[in-house]
């Protein structure tokens, strides 16, 4: 008699134990049954034998195991932790409504009215709400991108981030031994790195790392980096990661439809991250960090990237292929990710239909991990509406498991790499997070590069004073497919 699908549902809970717990399934049968054989045997028996035994196999059952104890320990990778974490404040006074962005778009003679509508129409599906946020130069007819406003961009953003994260660890800029800053599109001279040791007057042999075009996934390959770098540096640095993205100079002001589309998702924010190898005062364990990028003959270096067009304006490039190989970057990172963080019931069900599939020449469907089993958070980057949409349909999240993206979306805008901590930050305002929860993290960027980072909660925030102190009560809110004034 065939197995229904809702049976099936009903079975799954008990495969899951069954096979989650294989370990103890055969190792408690195993150990009732050796002691057992030595209460029948008695212990003078058993003493009698271990005499018998040569000397040197006395040995190597004591060395043995305790040697390969000490090379694990010495050659395992320090564990890195997250102290804290501080996002930007945006101020209402750089708050860009719909009416206001359309509005300057008018009145500034470099765009056309098709331009304008086209605009128009991206607003109205972007998901976007009324309270994103626009540099200063960003504000004035026409649009100031020099390198003075850029600067004065940056500085508001990492100075305040950076500001808010040492108030709230307590921590000396003097104990900071690793600085990693990410931003794709604006690196200056000094760089940000120089920018943040001369500002907070860190010490004269810090080690620092400025990563430029890496994308909206630059966050976590920082947090990768400032991992690595911690494996070398005395045990119990500190690392200070900051990722953000200037808007800046990055304001296109032609006519090319597929880069008008940045103006209207990007918007500013930055976070800072201190990571340490000391957990005493942590709030998060970093468990995993996965990169992965599709090859370059897939067309992927060619999705986003900056152009000037034949006016000579320069903007961003979003190609039409970008959401196919977005698919094909996630595709490649859950396969990574999957055998690391996934319980054995899932990973055993991909094992079967990853082999079925080779064997009957695909035509068996392709089983999706439920990845639900192994995080209780996710936080996927807010690079657009179709981007969450199409997460949330490959790994069959609820609409609750990508509120924060959306909602961080609605309120932020695209921040680009720093979107994942408002994210994060939107899970704890709203009092979700608990000790032992698990946070998988998932960026996309320009290469075309999937990065995601798993987190191990040890600490839930005391209070939920952040990015979303003001407004955390409103959320969250309708969003409707199209967005009429």
């Amino acid at each position: 008699m065939a197995i229904s699908s809702e049976q099936l549902k009903r079975l799954k809970p008990l495969y899951q134990l069954a096979v989650n717990n294989v370990l103890a399934v055969v190792a408690v049968p195993l150990a009732a049954a050796a002691v057992l054989k030595a209460v029948e045997v008695g212990p003078e028996e058993i003493l009698a034998r271990a005499r018998a035994l040569p000397p040197a196999h006395l040995f190597l059952a004591m060395f043995v195991p305790a040697a390969a104890a000490a090379v694990y320990l010495m050659l395992r990778p320090r564990a890195v932790y997250m102290v804290d974490y501080a996002c930007f404040r945006t101020s209402p006074n750089c708050r860009v409504p719909f009416a206001t962005f359309l509005e300057h778009s008018r009145v500034w003679p470099g765009f056309e009215e098709r331009s304008v509508r086209f605009m128009t129409r991206l607003l109205e599906r972007s998901g976007l709400g009324e309270e994103t946020c626009l540099p200063y130069a960003q504000h004035y007819i026409p649009p100031s991108r020099d390198l003075e406003s850029s600067r004065a961009e940056v500085e508001l953003v990492i100075f305040s981030a950076i500001d808010d994260l040492l108030a709230k660890t307590g921590i000396s800029p003097q104990d900071i031994d690793i600085v990693v800053v990410n931003c794709s599109l604006f690196a200056p001279t000094p760089s940000f790195t120089d920018m943040i040791i001369n500002r907070y007057k860190l010490r004269k042999d810090v080690r620092n790392v400025h990563l430029a075009g890496m994308g909206c996934s630059a966050g976590l390959i920082s947090v990768g980096l400032a991992r690595n770098l911690l494996q070398v540096a005395p045990k119990g640095a500190h690392a200070l990661v900051v990722s953000t993205e200037t808007i800046t100079p990055n304001y296109y002001m032609g006519q090319e439809r597929a880069m008008l589309l940045p103006n209207c998702l990007f918007r500013m924010g930055g976070a800072a991250v201190l990571l340490s190898t000391n957990g005493a005062k942590a709030r998060f364990r970093l468990a995993r960090v996965v990169r992965t990028l599709t090859g370059a003959k897939d067309g992927a270096y060619h999705c986003v990237y900056q152009e000037e067009d034949d006016r000579g304006n320069v903007g961003i490039n979003l190609s039409k292929d970008l959401m196919n190989i977005a698919g094909d970057a996630l595709k490649a990172n859950i396969t990574a990710m999957g055998p690391l963080v996934l319980p054995a019931s899932e990973q055993l069900l991909f094992a079967f239909s990853f082999i079925a599939r080779k064997v009957l020449s695909g035509r068996v469907k392709p089983y999706i991990p439920d990845f639900r089993t192994a995080f209780e958070h996710f936080c996927i980057h807010a690079g657009g509406r179709a981007v969450i949409d199409e997460l949330q349909r490959s790994l069959t999240l609820s609409d609750e498991q990508v509120e924060a993206s959306r909602m961080t979306l609605h309120r932020f805008g695209n921040t680009s790499s720093s979107s994942l901590w408002y994210e994060l930050a939107y899970v704890e305002a709203k009092g979700r997070m608990r000790k032992g929860d698990r946070v998988w993290m998932i960026g996309f960027g320009s290469g075309f590069k999937c990065n995601s980072a798993a987190w191990e909660c040890i600490r839930p925030p005391a209070n939920a004073d952040g990015p979303w102190a003001t407004c955390i009560h409103r959320y969250p809110v309708d969003i409707p497919d199209v967005l009429k004034h």
